[in-house]
């Protein structure tokens, strides 16, 4: 189907029984087989998934699997951090940012919300910016209600199929609808106790968009549990590591204690920003059992 009609269907029970270790045989994004039982093709069942060429995974909250695919054959992925209402802390941006790389996604950072700052915050985004600009990822200040903030994303995403992501209550839903008008999400009032978002997005859901190409708004993610990520390799996934990672004494340094490690002389002469190395020992450190269990959607 390539008129962007909508079908009910249902898995095919043998594709549930493939020992996926995923909570989600079938994701966001992905590409299908069906076999129709209505002659207007609007019942059917899925009887195969085609190949991904990437997804986004996080830990899931059933122990009894290993992941939950967030969405599937993503182009990019906008990434919503806000600094009120709620706060994104720079752990989490570094765990997303570390789970897209391994799966080989570009990743653009929007700050939201800046017109709820003072001169005192935009210099806290400024500097946020002044991390993750240099390293390869995109950075955008945004207001998700005033047009003239996300005009370029419209046509940057005009003919993609690309993910947003986020806390709840950092504006996701209400970029959608800005996004393309014909897109009416739910947005829902931040909890004046708490601070966070209410939920508004409970499942992913995609949405084809006017200028063409699809556009993935996901449910709001409280923490990031990072899937079957190799430790011996971790610092492959940040991007200012791994430019120096053959300049270390050793070849398989975990730039940790090692002597004559090149990620530790530059993060002691500020060209790796602390916080990153921080999240960095951080991930080395995880229980990942611990954590397993810790990280839930909002």
């Amino acid at each position: 189907m390539e008129d962007s009609s909508v079908a009910d269907c249902r898995i095919r029970g043998k594709i549930r029984l493939q020992g996926l270790r995923s909570t989600n045989p079938v994701a966001v994004g992905d590409k299908v087989d069906v076999e129709w039982e209505s002659e207007d093709e609007n019942q059917g069942i899925i009887t195969g998934i085609d190949e991904r060429f990437n997804f986004l995974a996080r830990k899931s909250v059933n122990l009894s699997k290993r992941s939950h695919i967030l969405a599937a054959n993503i182009d990019r992925c906008y990434l919503i951090v806000t600094l009120v209402a709620p706060v994104t802390h720079l752990a989490f941006i570094d765990r997303f940012l570390v789970s897209a790389e391994s799966f080989r996604i570009p990743v653009t950072l929007l700050f939201n919300k800046t017109d709820l700052l003072e001169e005192d915050g935009l210099e806290v985004v400024d500097d946020i910016i002044s991390i993750y600009e240099p390293i390869g990822y995109p950075c955008h200040k945004i207001c998700a209600r005033e047009e003239s903030s996300i005009t370029f994303l419209r046509k940057e995403i005009a003919g993609n199929q690309v993910m947003i992501a986020g806390h709840s209550g950092a504006g996701k839903s209400t970029l959608v609808n800005a996004l393309d008008p014909e897109i009416q999400t739910k947005t829902g009032a931040i909890s004046r106790y708490h601070l966070q978002g209410q939920h508004t997005t409970t499942f992913a859901e995609m949405f084809p968009l006017t200028s063409g190409g699809y556009i993935i708004d996901t449910p709001g993610i409280k923490a990031f549990g990072l899937v079957d990520l190799d430790k011996d390799v971790l610092s492959h996934y940040f991007p200012e590591m791994r430019a120096v990672l053959n300049q270390c004494k050793f070849h398989n340094c975990k730039h940790l204690a090692e002597p004559k490690c090149k990620v530790k002389e530059m993060v002691e002469s500020g060209e790796i920003a602390p916080s990153r190395y921080q999240s960095y020992v951080q991930m080395m450190e995880d229980d990942e059992e611990l954590n397993y269990r810790k990280n839930n959607y909002e």
